[in-house]
């Protein structure tokens, strides 16, 4: 796993705050996940941002289902980048797969294959674009939990 950073020491009102890390498919799921709970505990101890617990659990959610995902269909390297934008954390994966995923129709009977549609299920957006080598899937998740009425929890109950 390679990792990468952008926003060192930056304060809540200098922009966005990234990281990026490269796997190359002998890395377990859980260095996945271990990676998102650091940037959220770095953005709660560094920079002072609201991270909920459910936020940090959906994150991972998130994080473990797409890079499985990349694993299982994609040869070759998969990019994960975590992103704090407007008040969520921006789960993207990359890989070298072209073709998209589909949301499969409900099937009590089937077993497995739905990562998708829980991803779809717990986050606020999520965006699928081909690449000129590969695909990108990006998921939003809140990161403060909101009671009902607000404007961006609108959706949290």
């Amino acid at each position: 796993m390679k990792q990468a950073a952008d926003g060192e020491g930056q304060g809540l009102a200098d922009g966005p705050i990234a990281v990026s890390t490269a796997f190359e498919g002998s890395e377990e799921i859980s260095d996945a996940r271990r990676f998102a709970r650091a940037f959220m505990t770095d953005l709660r101890a560094q920079h002072g941002l609201p991270v909920s617990e459910r936020a940090e659990a959906t994150v991972q959610l998130v994080v473990s289902e797409l890079v499985t995902n990349a694993q299982k269909y994609a040869p070759g390297p998969i990019l994960l980048t975590l992103e704090s934008n407007d008040g969520a954390l921006e789960v993207t994966v990359w890989d070298s797969e072209p073709a998209l995923p589909t949301v499969r129709g409900a099937d009590p009977g089937r077993v497995g294959q739905h990562g998708l549609e829980i991803t779809m299920a717990v986050c606020r957006d999520l965006e699928m674009h081909r690449e000129p080598v590969g695909k990108r899937i990006k998921a939003a998740v809140l990161l403060a939990d909101h009671t009902v009425g607000d404007e961006a929890g609108s959706r949290m109950m």
